[in-house]
């Protein structure tokens, strides 16, 4: 299927690995030109590498998107770049698992440092070049959203936050012709997901393979998600052919959750 992004430049934040490098590479395959964000220099590297072997620009910062200025400062750093920007993937962020009564109010404040407040902040900076080329905003949830579970109350409550807040922006959106849309992933074979699976590997004693098998069957699930499986819808819903979804919020998990 013809997509019709060549051309385009996509900001995508939480880049290096996992679901953000997914995204980059197929949006990159499509024909856009990918501005790269990540805080892992080697893996941003590689990532940057690997997008320039298509043929399209690239480039890449370092970023540390918890800091108040980062956002802004990444933005305009796309716009020296690229000149303009089509679409905005909030994909960064990850939080603490465990037992709530051990949080502490730290944790909860780097949690929604990275996957909250700085998906508000780029989204601020970002709109005006957004508005001026009808362009689009992605944010990478989690399904956590739609069920909370007690090792994960900072998790599920920060993607919550993050729908509700992407959700009330696309009305923004409506007036100012720039599409905003979620995606909560389920669980997808990722680097942080196999650490998960180590931790209980050393208390079953089977491999990593077997160990995956083993969740794929508690989650009732068909398969464990892959990367490429977000990517692909996300470039759709970027996509024109994708234009009339609009401040939708999808899970995507392999039938893990029934509903919203």
């Amino acid at each position: 299927m013809e997509l019709s992004l060549a051309g385009k430049v996509a900001l995508v934040t939480g880049s290096s690995r996992g679901i953000g490098r997914a995204i980059a590479e197929l949006l990159a395959a499509e024909g856009c030109a990918i501005f790269l964000t990540g805080r892992d220099e080697a893996a941003l590297a590689a990532t940057e590498k690997a997008i320039a072997a298509r043929g399209v620009r690239v480039t890449s910062s370092i970023a540390e998107l918890r800091e108040p200025t980062a956002p802004a400062a990444l933005i305009d750093a796309a716009q020296r770049a690229f000149g303009r920007l089509d679409i905005l993937v909030n994909n960064a962020g990850a939080t603490k698992r465990g037992d709530f009564l051990k949080l502490s109010d730290e944790d909860w404040a780097d949690g929604f440092a990275l996957k909250f407040f700085a998906h508000t902040r780029l989204a601020r900076a970002a709109w005006p070049l957004l508005k001026e080329t009808a362009g689009s905003i992605l944010a990478i949830g989690g399904n956590g959203a739609a069920r909370p579970t007690a090792d994960f109350t900072i998790g599920s409550s920060v993607n919550a936050a993050v729908a509700a807040f992407h959700k009330a922006l696309s009305d923004i959106g409506k007036r100012d012709g720039i599409q905003v849309n979620t995606i909560h992933p389920g669980h997808v074979d990722t680097d942080r997901m196999r650490r998960q699976m180590q931790v209980r590997i050393e208390k079953s004693g089977r491999d990593m393979a077997a160990e995956i098998e083993a969740y794929r069957r508690e989650l009732n699930v068909p398969r464990i998600g892959l990367p490429d499986d977000v990517a692909s819808l996300a470039a759709f819903i970027l996509s024109p052919r994708g234009r009339w979804l609009h401040g939708a919020t999808i899970i995507l998990d392999g039938g893990e959750i029934d509903m919203l």
